[in-house]
């Protein structure tokens, strides 16, 4: 199906799920432009391009939390225009979207979420404009509600599931999505539930034997205080394959957050599941919070906050994302960590992250990287300040000899000029080392932008 009718179908579906109303929310924008130059924009280990890139952007984000509709949206839109005529030019698209309309009062609701993102062509080479593709990922439908007594609650759930990818069209599938939980509120602040889940997975262009089922049942308990959060998931899948092969394994996520001063912050998230490229879209950890609102996205406000040091890209709004998009169902572990020490003029922040693939049917892309990023910010003068950042990633493909080592490292100055008007400056130095021919690269970005911010 074409991205536009795909993209019209989305909101038709949106609109169907929501009331017509004015909009009283909370609605914050940026708008930003920028001139990156790059002395190799294809990462080529032998045949460099140098490329200057015109990048103006948008970035926004809506929050409502009325008693009838309650909404958290943040998004960024970006055009890339390539001056050298090397690439054609991208327009590109990031979003973290959940809706809910409240139809009957602690009765019926109807919700939609939509995630929008970048993703690799090819996860086996370098991250290039011409190894990106748009990826889209819509789920909606009802809620039934129940009460039993004061202290205890159900939910019937009832989900549509459309998942599209722009180039790769494996990734492309309907799912239907069945959902029974109990909630138990411990205490005000500490809750319960039980819950069991059933989806049906039917891939649009992949034969009838690469469509499955998949059952959980797992218990959650969540915790939100004044210093710590807590939402850990506990429970088992089984997943049933129409071509007749079964598989199971435990079922885990965790999201813990821990503030012990007003100048420290620790985050831990992970996974240990059964997933997909489009399972893994929804549920990534750290991608939204466990009472459902959009997390510290800084990026979805700062088109320059990325300059941290998350990888390619990240001195604009939008940067690629690594998973490997097709049909593929595989094994995943996951762990990521952050740690914040903030003070009046200076900053650390340290990111530690591990991961491991182990797919089911073809073990091509079976994987094990290993990662940290590090950022230090100083404070200059009370508008001007000067970030170094860096990051290492060493990934081990496991079904043939490759590994790859990837290090960048990076200045950012950047000022406030006033409320509203801020500029960005940096430069960055990426290198990776691969055992793969063609594969190992150099190069060095530079980029000066300006922002807007309402």
């Amino acid at each position: 199906m074409p991205a536009s009718t795909r993209l019209a179908r989305a909101i038709v579906i949106g609109l169907a799920s929501a009331p017509t109303m004015a909009l009283a929310g909370t609605f914050d924008y940026t708008l930003y432009a920028g001139l990156e130059h790059s002395n190799n924009i294809a990462l080529s280990s032998d045949q460099p391009i140098s490329e200057n890139v015109f990048t103006p952007g948008a970035t926004f984000q809506y929050t409502q939390l009325g008693s009838t509709f309650q909404a958290n949206v943040a998004g960024t839109l970006e055009y890339r225009k390539y001056l050298e005529n090397d690439f054609d030019s991208q327009t590109q698209t990031q979003l973290a979207a959940q809706a809910n309309w409240t139809a009957i009062p602690e009765r019926l609701d109807f919700s939609l979420e939509d995630y929008a993102g970048v993703q690799p062509v090819d996860q086996l080479a370098a991250d290039s404009p011409g190894n990106q593709q748009q990826t889209n990922v819509v789920v909606v439908g009802p809620t039934l509600r129940m009460r039993f007594g004061d202290a205890a609650r159900g939910q019937v759930e009832l989900r549509y599931i459309d998942s599209y990818a722009s180039k790769v069209n494996e990734f492309d599938s309907s799912r239907a999505l069945a959902a029974f939980r109990v909630y138990r509120d411990l205490n005000p602040t500490d809750t319960l539930s039980g819950n069991l889940e059933f989806q049906r997975v039917d891939f649009d262009k992949q034969p009838s034997s690469a469509n499955y089922d998949r059952k959980e049942a797992y218990l959650r308990y969540t915790s939100t205080l004044a210093h710590f959060d807590a939402d850990v998931l506990i429970g088992g899948t089984r997943l049933n394959f129409d071509q007749g092969r079964d598989a199971t394994s435990p079922l885990v996520r965790l999201q813990i957050g821990w503030q012990p001063t007003v100048q420290n912050s620790l985050s831990v998230a992970g996974t240990y599941q059964y997933a997909d490229a489009a399972q893994d879209i929804i549920t990534t950890p750290g991608l939204l919070a466990a009472n459902g609102s959009t997390a510290d996205r800084t990026e979805a406000i700062d088109p320059f906050a990325n300059t941290g040091g998350l990888g390619r890209g990240a001195a604009t709004g939008i940067g690629t994302g690594s998973a490997v998009i097709g049909s593929e169902v595989y094994k995943e572990k996951r762990l990521e960590a952050s740690w914040v020490w903030q003070q009046p003029r200076l900053s650390v922040t340290v990111s530690p992250s591990y991961s491991q693939l182990r797919y089911l049917s073809d073990n091509t892309f079976d994987q094990t990287e290993k990662g940290v990023s590090a950022g230090v910010g100083y404070r200059l003068r009370p508008t001007l300040t000067l970030t170094g950042f860096g990051t290492y990633e060493k990934t081990k493909y496991d079904s043939f000899d490759r590994k790859d080592n990837t290090v960048r490292l990076g200045l950012d100055l950047g000022q406030q000029w006033n409320r509203h008007w801020s500029w960005h400056a940096s430069v960055a130095r990426e290198r990776r080392n691969s055992d793969a021919v063609g594969q190992s690269y150099r190069e060095t970005e530079f980029f000066v932008g300006v922002v807007y911010r309402r």
